[in-house]
C-alpha cells in the first residue's frame, strides 16, 4: 500500500473545531520529545531557535513523537532557504517561522517550502526522508499539500505590519512572541505589560479578519485563557525544560531548603 504523510497543523485544527494546546520541547532529546508527545496535549513545538537542536537530534525527534496522537512543529534559528530545506527533506511538514517583521519576509518563508515554479525549495525529496525515500506517490506534485508555515510575529514592525503579513498566500496562520515583542517594544521582560498585550490581542484580531489562525505562547494560565477568549486558536502554554527547573526546584524546597525569595526571569 502506497505511503500516506500525515495532516499538516492546520488540518488538524480545523477538525479538531476547538483551540489546540501544545507545549514547547527545548532539551533536545528524544526521550523527553515521546513522554511529551503522549501527554494527552495537542501539539508539541521542537525549537531550534534558543535550543541545542541540531538537524541530527530534530531528526531524532520526529522519530520519537510519529505514531503519538500529536502534531508536530518545529522553528528553525532563522528564516533561511537552505536552513529550511533542510528541515524539509527530514520529514518537517509544520514550520514555525522566527523573527517574520515584513511581508516580504514572509514571502521568502512561503517561497522556501514550494518546489519551482512556486517557489525556490532544492529537489532532493528522493534522497529525503520527506518523502519516505520516493515511497510517497506524487511527492513532488503533493508537497505543498503536506507542509503548512505559521510566521512568527514577535516585533513592534511586525505588529504594524500584521495585516500584509496575513495577506500573503502561503502564510497559513500566526503565532504571537510576547517576550521579543515586549522586548522590541522597550518592556524587556514584561510579556504580561498592557501595552503588550494589547499589541498580541490587535494581531490576533486582525487574523481573525484575515481569516486565518492565530496562537500565542503563554505559561500563565489566565494570560492563555484570556487570548483564547480573544480568539485566539492554538495556544503554548509550558516547556519540558521550564516543567522540570520548576518541579525540582519545588522537590529542593520540599525537602532540603525554604523556598528562596527570588524573581524569575520571563519564563
Amino acid at each position: 500500500m502506497p505511503l500516506q504523510l500525515g495532516p499538516t497543523f492546520y488540518s488538524a485544527l480545523a477538525a479538531a473545531g476547538r483551540p489546540l494546546a501544545g507545549m514547547w520541547v527545548c532539551s533536545g532529546s528524544p526521550l523527553v520529545a515521546e513522554i511529551c508527545a503522549g501527554s494527552g496535549l495537542d501539539w508539541i513545538l521542537v525549537d531550534a531557535e534558543h535550543s541545542p537542536n541540531g538537524l541530527e537530534s530534530i531528526l531524532a525527534q520526529l522519530q520519537a513523537m510519529y505514531g503519538y496522537p500529536v502534531q508536530a512543529m518545529v522553528r528553525p534559528p532563522v528564516n533561511d532557504t537552505v536552513v529550511i530545506k533542510q528541515y524539509l527533506d527530514l520529514g518537517v511538514q509544520n514550520l514555525l517561522i522566527p523573527m517574520v517583521n515584513s511581508a516580504f519576509e514572509a514571502a521568502a518563508a512561503v517561497a522556501a517550502v514550494r518546489y519551482p515554479p512556486h517557489g525556490v525549495r532544492g529537489v532532493g525529496s528522493a534522497l529525503a526522508r520527506a518523502s519516505r525515500w520516493n515511497r510517497v506517490p506524487d511527492y513532488l506534485a503533493t508537497a505543498g499539500d503536506t507542509v503548512s508555515v505559521t510566521v512568527q510575529i514577535e516585533s513592534a514592525a511586525a505588529v504594524n505590519a500584521v495585516e500584509e503579513i496575513l495577506a500573503v498566500d502561503g502564510v497559513d496562520g500566526i503565532f504571537l512572541g510576547p517576550s521579543d515583542l515586549a522586548a522590541s517594544m522597550g518592556l524587556l521582560g514584561q510579556q504580561e505589560h498592557p501595552e503588550v498585550r494589547a499589541a498580541v490581542e490587535r494581531c490576533i484580531h486582525a487574523a481573525t479578519a484575515a481569516g486565518k489562525p492565530a496562537g500565542v505562547n503563554a505559561f500563565n494560565p489566565d494570560t492563555a485563557r484570556a487570548y483564547l477568549d480573544a480568539g485566539a486558536s492554538f495556544v503554548l502554554v509550558g516547556a519540558d525544560v521550564a516543567v522540570l527547573a520548576r518541579a525540582s526546584e519545588a522537590l529542593a524546597t520540599a525537602f532540603v531548603r525554604p523556598a528562596e525569595d527570588a524573581v524569575k526571569q520571563s519564563y
